[in-house]
């Protein structure tokens, strides 16, 4: 079969076409899946420049995401059968199981059904970041209805999505983004205040909103300097959930220490690279629940781009430029 593969960490060019062994259904649970689409998301760059987390395993296939039909399944399987549609989140931190590739072999426990109002393309674009979202604001801040959330790039791939789930929560949401276009675009989506960060202080348009009090709840999807900058901003005793580690030489946990505040890290890999199987299984279910969300129309992933499979490296150019507006994947034909 032909997949992306990379040797060795560097630019976008390491990525190169190869015809490569195509996996097999070796246990009871495994499902072969003929991919229709991956995921582009930031992982994948931060592998590929980087080096992945199994360097002994090369070369390797990247991207974690994938959307496709069921073409074989293991003994043990009982909730999947040849001809279905899926979408998931496995695979794509090194060695050969990743999804930029014509197969991919995929535990039972780790699929669910595609949404039938979704592409492949849709589809394959929407796990990660859907599962990032859903348990950073659902099972790290425990958003209430009622309540107000902040959330960092909302026009982003985590951000659009989480701005959906805030409201369909029955949360408020506040949301920086960085053009006129894109604060449309979150208005859309249901954001109550898109702050155009390059020409207003964030924090100052949260204490105006909140009456000076600040939010319940702020989800950082940027890192660096902005997770220390977002402390202020969040209520005393509220909730900060991170999905980037935060490095004190940016900044100091002063602010949110004298606020009490409850901080929270996601990183939704967790599962997959600590082999965490009822997680996975949880995440799964995340999946299908969104799923029923996606086809009921209360729910919708932006997919600005897609390039085919053999124009990984020009999708991982694009996505590194920065300012993306929801979702990149690659397409199988």
């Amino acid at each position: 079969m032909k997949a992306v593969v990379m040797s060795a960490a560097g630019t976008p060019d390491v990525l190169e076409v190869r015809d490569v062994p195509m996996p097999k259904v070796e246990n009871n649970a495994d499902v072969l899946v003929r991919l229709h689409a991956a995921g582009v998301n930031p992982i994948d760059t931060k592998l590929r420049s980087r080096g992945n987390f199994y360097p002994d395993r090369s070369p390797a296939i990247l991207g974690c995401d994938g959307a496709g039909v069921v073409e074989a399944v293991g003994s043990g399987v009982q909730q999947f059968k040849p001809g279905d549609e899926v979408y998931f989140c496995k695979g794509g931190l090194g060695g050969p199981r990743g999804n930029y590739a014509e197969y991919a072999v995929v535990e039972e426990w780790s699929l669910a059904k595609k949404p039938a109002s979704l592409s492949f393309a849709e589809a394959a674009a929407a796990p990660l970041v859907l599962i990032t979202a859903w348990e950073s604001l659902y099972d790290r801040a425990q958003l209430q209805a009622g309540q107000r959330v902040l959330i960092h790039a909302g026009a982003g791939g985590v951000g659009h999505v989480a701005i959906q789930l805030a409201r369909l929560q029955g949360a408020e949401v506040a949301t920086t983004v960085g053009s006129p276009e894109k604060a449309e675009f979150v208005r859309q989506l249901g954001a109550t205040v898109p702050i155009l960060y390059k020409e207003r202080d964030f924090v100052e348009a949260v204490m105006e909103w909140t009456g000076g009090e600040g939010v319940d709840v702020a989800f950082d999807t940027v890192g660096d300097d902005t997770f220390f900058k977002t402390a202020p901003a969040v209520k005393v005793y509220g909730d900060l959930v991170t999905i980037l580690e935060p490095k004190p030489e940016f900044g100091s946990l002063k602010t949110a220490r004298l606020r009490n505040l409850r901080i929270s890290l996601e990183l939704m890999l967790t599962p997959m690279m600590e082999g965490l199987l009822d997680a996975q299984r949880d995440q799964a279910k995340i999946l299908s629940q969104c799923a029923r969300l996606f086809d009921e129309n209360r729910l919708q992933i932006q997919l600005s781009h897609t390039f085919p499979l053999e124009e990984a490296a020009a999708a991982h150019r694009l996505l590194e430029t920065g300012s993306m507006t929801g979702k990149i994947a690659l397409t199988m034909g």
